[in-house]
């Protein structure tokens, strides 16, 4: 082996570790409620903190429908994209988290509402036993520039 070519192959390993780390909050999401950040950027990739039904405004529960408390998620996550000059159409993968699979109907109604169906991302809606605050759903993204 010749060891330019060794020494080639370190850089070009090096290189890709290279990355930009960007964090992203916004006033017009709630705060985070943890040791997190609603967001972060890394080169064109945005990873979105899970979201669950909180006003911005007061930091308190919406405690409504599940359709209501749903959109309220995906309009706080609608923000948190905007922070980062993306919208709905920049993301490729969701994780739906419910307390009760129930649920999933009128979840998936509301949240299909927010994307074109041809062009929706990868998904996956699992139910757990218990989620931050006792809420009924929190959704995370990923998205990309």
């Amino acid at each position: 082996m010749n060891p330019t070519d060794k020494n080639a192959r370190f850089l070009l390993l090096l290189k890709t570790f290279d990355m930009k780390k960007t964090i992203i909050n916004t006033p017009e999401a709630p705060s985070p409620i943890g040791p997190y950040n609603q967001a972060v950027l890394v080169n064109d990739t945005l990873y979105l903190s899970g979201q669950i039904p909180l006003i911005p405004e007061t930091m308190t529960l919406l405690s409504d429908t599940v359709e209501a408390e749903t959109e309220l998620v995906m309009k706080n996550l609608k923000v948190v994209l905007k922070a980062a000059h993306m919208d709905f159409e920049n993301v490729v993968k969701t994780s739906i988290f419910l307390d009760n699979m129930e649920n999933f109907a009128a979840v998936n109604s509301v949240y299909g509402s927010f994307f074109d169906e041809a062009t929706a991302p990868a998904r996956e809606t699992v139910a757990v036993k218990t989620l931050p605050k006792s809420v009924r759903v929190e959704i995370s993204m990923i998205a990309v520039k």
